[in-house]
């Protein structure tokens, strides 16, 4: 057995094309085995991470979370809400609990230690639809309306917030719940609004 073991060696590095085919499946395992690796490397596959929940937190407080799990962060916009303490977290992208690579940047909504304001626009004596598209247009959500006794219909003679006529330019915070006061033309018992002369918003 030995023998012919001896002989098949001989046999097998007296032919080049063997020699040369070994030699390349070992070069190209080698290869393989490299760029695996490399790739392992590249992409982190064994250093995922979880985004922590930091919702709510102030930016400092969270800070301390994100970079004990190897995360980055940037700041890229500021919202008002009541969900949320002024200064605290809103939003993050990716999301909480989002499984990622370690050193990922993650990027942060902030919510606005300060209502978002907006002069009052000029309503006086325009049609109640056209005041009304223009206080939204500024970005108002609330803005409910009521009858005064005026000469004509439906035209705005004013805009009231708690209880106090604001005057044009006057700035107010956006989340104000403000009142158009309509004109009731001189009718009487019009002091409340038709649903279907008014389009009263709320908060949308």
């Amino acid at each position: 057995m030995q023998v012919t073991i001896k002989k098949l060696y001989k046999r097998f590095i007296q032919q080049p094309i063997y020699i040369h085919l070994l030699s390349a499946i070992l070069v190209f395992s080698i290869i393989i085995v490299m760029v695996f690796k490399g790739l392992n490397i590249y992409t982190l596959h064994s250093q995922t991470v979880t985004i922590p929940e930091v919702k709510g937190l102030q930016l400092e407080e969270a800070a301390v979370f994100l970079e004990n799990s190897g995360l980055r962060y940037n700041v890229i916009d500021s919202i008002y809400t009541n969900e949320v303490r002024p200064g605290a977290i809103q939003d993050m992208i990716p999301t909480f609990g989002s499984k990622v690579k370690k050193g990922r940047i993650v990027f942060i909504t902030l919510n606005a230690k300060n209502a978002q304001s907006a002069a009052i626009p000029d309503v006086n004596q325009v049609s109640y639809r056209e005041a009304y598209a223009r206080i939204r247009a500024q970005g108002f959500t609330s803005v409910e309306t009521k009858y005064v006794r005026g000469q004509y219909r439906d035209l705005v003679v004013g805009v009231e917030f708690q209880g106090r006529d604001l005057s044009l330019g006057e700035v107010v915070p956006l989340t104000s719940a403000l009142i158009l006061k309509v004109s009731d033309g001189g009718q009487e018992g019009s002091d409340e609004i038709q649903p279907e002369e008014t389009e009263t918003v709320d908060g949308t």
